[in-house]
């Protein structure tokens, strides 16, 4: 029995060096800062475009896809926006006039599948609720189009491997929108902890937090079914992720616990709050928060060094991003995220090299997701992360 879990932590070890080189080493081996985007004109020929850039179908036409994808898409330089796929007809015809989209490369959630036969489209963006994802990306793979898939990835682990499993399948690709590895700040707080810049870190505290207490009740992100749970999937996830992108690696266990509920009139199916920590295995211990009715609505991700310190506030907004050190401020630009974002993964799809956001990293988070909750479910229990598994 001893030498059987020898063993399993050896491979364990193993699996999770690994994971760190593909957190860390891949990321800071691409220019951190030197990818300048460019502008593409609406109104360019469809054949003209398609020469140069991929093409790119956003399935689901929400607020995100509408206030900062297309937009985006604007003024990618290796994709731009050539289809979109809604149930909503006066949606379709309002983007169709806007974008100037061929009419055959419109789409509902009946015809999707017939984008196979659509060589315009080479990209397909999953924007959709999470209870949708796993579907709508396994049906983009197998109509043979590379994918990316918003976060969080899936409802759970299980249903991202079988994305993952789909496309690996039908030899397409699969990334996560994960923009934060494209922006300025971000990128820096990756150099900072991964290279030691101020030493070993030994702290990290990340939070972030919205308000829903003040609007519809009817939103998808409030039921269950649809979300997978609270702002733990919905935002948690971004500290999730920023502890581990600066650590370079997965933690190794996690505890947690869920808030008390003040507005429950909202919160009858999903958390309100809850926070979280993530234990390194240097012992390095990440403390995190995320809350739904945070009026201050706190995005920020810090850590203390041996010899020195980082903090970036707000973290994962948008726009507005500010960051300071030990040494002084981030003198680094806010800019257009999603842009960077779409260009960095159509460029890799392009050369038909991984990502460096891959449908792999996605499962890996929502195995620390899952073991989120279930240490809050079981009142703080400390929860082993099994990646092999």
């Amino acid at each position: 029995m001893k030498e059987k879990k020898l063993q399993y932590r050896r491979g364990r070890r193993k699996f999770i060096k690994c994971m760190g080189l593909t957190v860390g080493g891949t990321l800071l081996s691409s220019p951190l800062l030197g990818f300048v985007p460019g502008k593409a004109g609406i109104g360019e020929a469809v054949k003209g475009v398609k020469q140069q850039k991929m093409g790119i179908a956003l399935v689901g036409l929400g607020q995100y896809s509408t206030n900062q994808l297309a937009p985006a898409l604007q003024e990618t330089e290796n994709c731009y926006l050539a289809g979109i796929v809604t149930g909503t007809p006066s949606k379709a015809e309002a983007w169709k006039e806007k974008y100037d989209i061929p009419e055959g490369n419109i789409y509902n959630y009946e015809n999707f599948d017939e984008i196979v036969n659509n060589e315009d489209i080479d990209i397909v963006y999953v924007v959709l609720p999470i209870s949708m994802h796993e579907e709508y990306t396994i049906r983009a793979a197998r109509a043979k189009k590379h994918v990316i898939c918003e976060k969080p990835m899936a409802m759970n682990a299980e249903e991202a491997q079988r994305m993952v499993d789909a496309c690996a399948e039908n030899g397409v690709q699969l990334a996560i929108g994960y923009r934060l590895h494209f922006e300025p700040f971000n990128q820096r707080v990756m150099e900072l902890g991964q290279q030691q810049v101020f030493g070993p870190v030994k702290s990290i505290k990340a939070s972030n937090g919205s308000d829903m207490t003040s609007g519809n009740l009817d939103v998808w992100r409030l039921d269950k079914e649809r979300a997978g749970g609270g702002p733990l999937m919905d935002l948690g996830i971004y500290c999730v992720q920023g502890a581990i992108y600066t650590m370079g690696k997965p933690p190794v266990a996690v505890t947690a616990e869920f808030g008390e509920v003040e507005n429950p009139i909202y919160f009858r199916e999903v958390e309100e709050s809850i926070s979280w920590q993530m234990e390194f295995d240097d012992g390095v211990v990440a403390e995190c928060e995320s809350s739904y009715a945070d009026e201050d609505e706190q995005s920020s991700l810090s850590a203390e060094a041996e010899n020195g310190w980082w903090k970036v506030d707000p973290a994962y907004a948008y726009d507005g991003k500010k960051g300071e050190t030990s040494e002084g401020d981030m003198n680094l630009p806010n800019v257009f995220e999603q842009v960077r974002q779409m260009d960095g993964q159509a460029e890799s799809f392009r050369k038909n090299e991984q990502s460096r956001v891959p449908g792999e990293m996605g499962v890996r988070d929502m195995k620390v997701l899952m073991a989120i909750y279930e240490s809050a479910r079981n009142g703080g229990k400390r929860i082993e992360i099994d990646y092999l598994n």
